[in-house]
């Protein structure tokens, strides 16, 4: 077995309990493996700030993986590591696609989340993120200050397999490629080719001059998967 030097953890579901909250007994594990001289961080498709207060919690002064791996940002020294926005053109298919079957899209744009509409099957998602939604008529008219790094539509868990083929199918159609994964049941997240949790590590891991071999991950859904597949070690939990 390699010597583990770096390891990635999945939060939702994952580090947190279902109330949000770590263990004492899991903060207690992560310290004894950083002080065995091992990088741990943080791989998840919340946006920034929603992870910053983990972080904070578990000094993680190293470049965390969020957005679904289109920022790897340090949120202490606010270095950049890797940035990797949607497109204009996705975006908007994306947000028109939202519109025509009437669920809640959120665009994360400058640390934000903002919505056209709240639906019952998305209401619950300030409280899971800790972050208020920033609520605007058209989303469409946000792309003209910048693009956002993911958008996440949410429904019911009946049908979102079902927009997740539907919104691909539609993009090819187009000639445009994304990534699109489930987070949660009711998650449809829409990202950049290049923006997944596993092309982020690879380029975390670049940098503290780590092989994968020597690189260990923790997720639970589908959006962990290439973190799973790229790391030496992967554990789905």
């Amino acid at each position: 077995m390699q010597e583990i030097k770096l390891v990635a953890i999945d939060l939702d579901d994952t580090l947190l309990r279902d109330d949000l909250t770590i263990s004492q007994f899991s903060k207690g594990i992560l310290q004894e493996v950083r002080e065995a001289g091992v990088t741990v961080t943080l791989a998840t498709g919340r946006m920034l700030p929603s992870a910053r207060p983990y972080a904070e919690q578990l000094e993680f002064d190293v470049p965390l993986i969020t957005y679904q791996g289109a920022l790897v940002k340090n949120v202490f020294s606010g270095e950049v590591l890797y940035n990797c926005p949607l497109s204009q053109e996705i975006s908007r298919i994306a947000i028109q696609y939202g519109r025509s079957k009437k669920i809640q899209a959120n665009f994360y744009f400058e640390d934000k989340v903002f919505v056209e509409r709240v639906t019952e099957a998305g209401e619950h998602y300030e409280h899971l993120a800790g972050i208020p939604f920033t609520r605007v008529d058209d989303l469409e008219e946000l792309l003209e200050q910048g693009l956002p790094y993911k958008m996440l539509l949410i429904d019911d868990e009946q049908v979102i397999d079902q927009e997740l083929e539907e919104l691909g199918g539609v993009l090819n159609g187009k000639g445009f490629a994304a990534h699109l994964t489930k987070s949660k049941p009711t998650y449809l997240e829409v990202n950049h080719p290049l923006a997944t949790k596993g092309v982020a590590l690879s380029k975390l891991a670049e940098r503290l001059n780590i092989s994968r071999e020597q690189v260990m991950a923790f997720g639970d859904s589908f959006n962990d998967l290439e973190m799973l597949e790229y790391a030496g070690y992967g554990f789905a939990v």
